[in-house]
């Protein structure tokens, strides 16, 4: 039998991931996402953020929607945990989205102006003009899990079958 490793070695040795969470805000008809568009990327993306050490998703979703449009969101539930394979240049990534409920005008929202160009509401077809295939799939998920009532487990955007969807 091979040596055992100390707990804090043990731990040290397994892989680690990124992770980020995101919210889902709508217009009142729910036809409508809000997006951001940061300046250091040339995608818009839902607003949220990295994950800090420690900080479970729900709270750095909050503080980052905070930060980013100076509102304070009561945030509703996960609608979405994607999983994202790792390439080359970074580790392999858990993506959550959760219901950020509805806000009809943007003009009330203070933009973040340090990471942040633009803040407008993307419609439909816009969805996969306007950000990375890989977030558009999340947003499609979680207006499907939002009107469900369910969660959505993706795998690169792909939802992953389940027993319970009818899947095997």
């Amino acid at each position: 039998m091979g040596e055992r490793l100390e707990p804090a070695n043990w731990y040290a040795s397994l892989p680690s991931f990124l992770s980020s969470a995101t919210a889902l805000i709508t217009n009142q008809a729910g036809t409508a996402v809000l997006a951001v568009k940061p300046n250091y990327r040339p995608h818009w993306n839902l607003p949220g953020g990295i994950m800090e050490a420690g900080e479970p998703p729900h709270v750095c979703c909050a503080r980052e929607v905070a930060e980013e449009l100076g509102v304070h969101l009561n945030l509703g539930r996960l609608l979405v945990l994607d999983w994202v394979e790792p390439t080359a240049v970074r580790k392999a990534w858990f993506g959550y989205v959760f219901d950020g409920g509805v806000l009809d005008d943007p003009a009330q929202l203070t933009l973040q102006g340090d990471e942040l160009d633009d803040v407008a509401f993307i419609h439909g077809a816009q969805i996969r003009d306007m950000f990375t295939a890989n977030t558009a799939d999340r947003v499609e998920a979680a207006l499907k899990a939002r009107a469900g009532n369910g969660v959505a487990y993706l795998h690169n955007g792909s939802i992953v079958p389940t027993a319970s969807s009818g899947a095997m």
